[in-house]
């Protein structure tokens, strides 16, 4: 393992390398269960998700073991899990967030660089934070899914565009590329979805979630954003007892942050967590990868330059949805791949950041 701390100048930041030689991170929430706690010796922990993979490979934990500086000793440990009859068949896990004792994670609901929409994307799952016994190699984590094929792409589209035009237009490629193919590859395979797959949809992203206080879970888009260049969040009701009663959940909001990004350089959400009473933090960047080619970079260039900030909101108890008002909280330079963030110890925030196939966490103290 790699680790130090940055220069005196600005934010003091303490950053260890996992070196996990895995997929790219997600996201992290803190570990809340002692017994996992205490039969490893940490005094803290987080719960992190690996993307670009199935569900059933891409939950672990990270631990700090009791007395040692907080830069240093990290440890990873794989999670064997038990994704029952819906076992690999979830991609590309990207947000999570914690609710009366579960843990939920959501999949991006989105695609590949060039399209399509892959139905492998579209679901939600959870498990309860206090699942494992203690030693994390002895246990298989029992993880309910619940595979929305396009159910929430459906709901949310409807929604977005009932928000009239706050938000871009639908690019005619983006249609081309990523709704029209998954639509027809659907109606050949004489799917039910098929028809919930519409041209004029936009094609979305999913990387944040947390819930609020009344139960209801906001869910950050990386895609699409707003002419102004700013975030999108939708608000979910009813999303625990999809799990319960099989109801779908419903929109209960839609809500856009002022303050990220700009007409000339778009910000989504890649990353959200709450510090209760209504109040959130996200961090926010740009819509794709600029590695590789990416057909939503090529249709909207503005989104391809923004770095990662971290910025912070409260609702205040709204439930109207619209405009939120939202202030910064650090810029990270010219860092653009902090996929996670969760609240740390004496007042520090812990960040996860992906950087050429390998996951780093990087901590920093918040005045």
């Amino acid at each position: 393992m790699l680790c130090g701390t940055s220069p005196d100048t600005g934010p003091h930041v303490h950053w260890i390398d996992l070196n996990l030689d895995r997929n790219e991170a997600s996201d992290m929430l803190p570990v809340t269960d002692q017994d996992v706690l205490d039969a490893h010796g940490w005094d803290r922990a987080y719960w992190i998700l690996l993307d670009e993979d199935q569900l059933d490979d891409a939950v672990g934990i990270v631990g700090h073991p009791v007395g040692a500086e907080l830069h240093e000793e990290w440890e990873h440990h794989s999670v064997p899990t038990d994704c029952g009859p819906d076992a690999h068949k979830t991609d590309d896990s990207e947000a999570a967030a914690t609710h009366d004792g579960w843990v939920y994670a959501l999949g991006s609901h989105f695609g590949g660089k060039q399209g399509p929409l892959q139905i492998g994307r579209h679901w939600i799952a959870r498990w309860h934070e206090d699942a494992l016994p203690g030693v994390i190699a002895d246990a298989t984590l029992p993880i309910s899914v619940v595979r929305d094929k396009f159910r929430l792409h459906r709901l949310i589209n409807d929604a977005l565009a009932a928000h009239g035009d706050v938000l871009v237009p639908v690019h005619d490629a983006l249609t081309d590329a990523f709704v029209t193919p998954a639509r027809v590859k659907g109606e050949k395979k004489g799917k039910a979805w098929a028809s919930r797959v519409r041209d004029g949809d936009h094609p979305l992203n999913i990387e944040g979630a947390a819930f609020r206080p009344n139960g209801n879970l906001l869910v950050g888009l990386r895609f699409p954003v707003t002419r102004a260049g700013g975030p999108v969040i939708v608000e979910l009701a009813g999303v625990p007892e999809l799990f319960t009663t099989g109801a779908w959940p419903t929109v209960a909001g839609v809500w856009h942050l002022t303050g990220p990004g700009s007409p000339g350089e778009w910000m989504g959400i890649r990353a959200m967590t709450t510090r209760g009473d209504d109040v959130f933090d996200v961090i926010c960047g740009n819509l794709d990868a600029v590695d590789k080619p990416s057909v939503l970079l090529e249709c909207h260039p503005e989104g391809r330059a923004a770095t990662s900030e971290h910025w912070r909101f409260s609702l205040g108890g709204r439930v109207e949805g619209g405009a939120v008002e939202s202030t910064l909280v650090n810029a990270f330079g010219e860092e653009s791949r902090i996929e996670g963030l969760a609240h740390g110890p004496d007042g520090h925030f812990v960040y996860v950041v992906d950087e050429d196939s390998r996951v780093h966490i990087k901590f920093l103290a918040i005045d």
